[in-house]
């Protein structure tokens, strides 16, 4: 299987922040950009693989900031490594002040998607070639977060027994 360039799986979305999609600080609910990292990080592992996708994990989604009422949101995703069939995307989330023209970064987050064959089960993906320095520096970083992965769930299933 021949291995893809990040930029196949890039994926950007855009929304605004209305007053339904805040709590009562007047800032976007927490749940609701997992609601929007989720989306895209599924958009983008199904691009890299062309095959349906089940979440696996979410390692992180570190919020750095509040996106406020109004403002405008744009989540950027990308397959940055993969492993037999597993795939790590990165989600930035980065807010703007329509008005002014500022932006920031808001959140981070690193999932874990499984690309799912005809049979519903587990089945191989292509690798990830990358591109940018910035992707280059998270496809090298990936093995160690991979790891980490594997320790933190078989902590989790020691605890369930």
């Amino acid at each position: 299987m021949e291995a893809k360039p990040t930029s196949v799986s890039r994926t950007i979305m855009t929304e605004i922040i209305f007053p339904l999609d805040t709590n009562y600080h007047g800032t976007v609910f927490g749940g609701k950009i997992m609601e929007y990292v989720d989306k895209i990080s599924t958009i983008a592992s199904m691009r890299h693989c062309r095959f349906p996708v089940v979440t696996a994990s979410s390692d992180s989604l570190d919020f750095l900031a509040p996106v406020l009422l109004g403002e405008a949101i744009q989540l950027e995703a990308f397959v940055s490594w993969t492993h037999r069939s597993s795939m790590e995307v990165y989600v930035r989330v980065e807010a703007e002040n329509l008005l002014t023209g500022e932006k920031r970064t808001t959140a981070t987050s690193y999932l874990t998607f499984v690309a799912l064959g005809s049979d519903g089960r587990p089945t191989a993906v292509p690798g990830v070639i990358p591109e940018t320095d910035r992707e280059k520096r998270l496809y090298e970083s990936a093995p160690a977060r991979y790891e980490a992965r594997k320790i933190r769930k078989a902590s989790r299933e020691l605890e369930s027994y």
